[in-house]
């Protein structure tokens, strides 16, 4: 316990992560990206996105603390600069976050705001924060106040993430840090252990779960609809004999590509394609390309 001197040792306890998820829930450690508002060299959203990390790595947890250093603004270069994928990477590596941000004006910080505008809803195929959990912190100049936790849970529910109950709004931040960057005893270092235990528990009931949790009947409506479409274009193309280019267009979040193929390549892939929707199989998880060979 020496890493938590402001800690009461007896009242800190492990969690029972397997009893949380069940005997068919992962049991490997919760994965927990953290980002934080500022970049000033006297972070106080930084510090306090550090202490809650130590207390994840305490109960089990692997973390990625993400540093917003030359992360461009949104549509100020591509997707492929450096910190743009770094970024994107984490976020589909983790199964919850942490979102600690300074109130500025009464709001985030436009550095918070541009880490997760880089996260797009769908990606790839892959809706990269659907599903996963969600703590929100936020750290003040002055008296307490909610603005940021406010608008930072309105963001975690725009990127439909299950954001826990708790939450944590440190006041006159500079006042609760000591020269070594560590936070001192207080009520609102108590409230981050709270929130950093909820998180934890939050995440190992749900992570095995949120594919149930997140499937939706219009999506449902949606995907019977496109796939539908697209077996009956594959089956057209396995029973004929000709060599043929896919009418469909690319669609949404996942696409099936088709390039010419044969007809005994078609009759596979019209087979394989039904086997796949009988198996129910969400669109988001598809990401389908069908190639010609040699």
């Amino acid at each position: 316990m020496d890493e938590f001197p402001n800690i009461v040792p007896e009242a800190l306890v492990p969690i029972d992560g397997p009893a949380l998820a069940g005997p068919d829930g992962p049991h490997h450690p919760p994965r927990i990206l953290l980002l934080y508002g500022s970049l000033r060299a006297e972070s106080y959203s930084k510090k306090a996105v550090l202490e809650a990390e130590r207390l994840l790595k305490w109960w089990g947890c692997e973390t990625r603390v993400f540093d917003p250093t030359g992360l461009p603004l949104p549509d100020a270069a591509d997707p492929d600069h450096p910190k743009v994928a770094e970024l994107r990477d984490l976020a589909q590596w983790s199964e919850g976050m942490v979102w600690c941000s300074p109130e500025r004006h009464g709001a985030m910080t436009g550095i918070m705001k541009a880490q997760i505008d880089w996260i797009p809803l769908a990606m790839g195929g892959m809706r990269p924060t659907q599903g996963k959990t969600l703590a929100v912190m936020q750290v003040c100049g002055g008296s307490q106040s909610f603005n940021a936790v406010n608008q930072l849970r309105i963001l975690g529910r725009w990127m439909r993430m299950v954001t826990i109950p708790n939450q944590s709004s440190v006041a006159k931040a500079w006042k609760e840090f000591d020269s070594d960057g560590r936070m001192k005893p207080s009520a609102f270092y108590n409230r981050i252990v709270d929130v950093m235990e909820e998180l934890v528990k939050f995440t190992w009931m749900t992570r095995g779960r949120s594919p149930h949790l997140v499937d939706r009947y219009s999506e449902r409506v949606e995907t019977a609809a496109q796939v539908s479409e697209e077996w009956a274009a594959a089956r057209r193309w396995s029973e004929s004999g000709e060599r043929v280019r896919s009418p469909l267009p690319p669609s949404g979040n996942s696409h099936i590509a088709f390039a010419n193929f044969s007809k005994a390549d078609a009759r596979k892939f019209a087979l394989m394609f039904a086997n796949l929707w009988r198996g129910h199989f969400s669109r988001h998880s598809l990401g389908l390309a069908v190639v010609q060979r040699g």
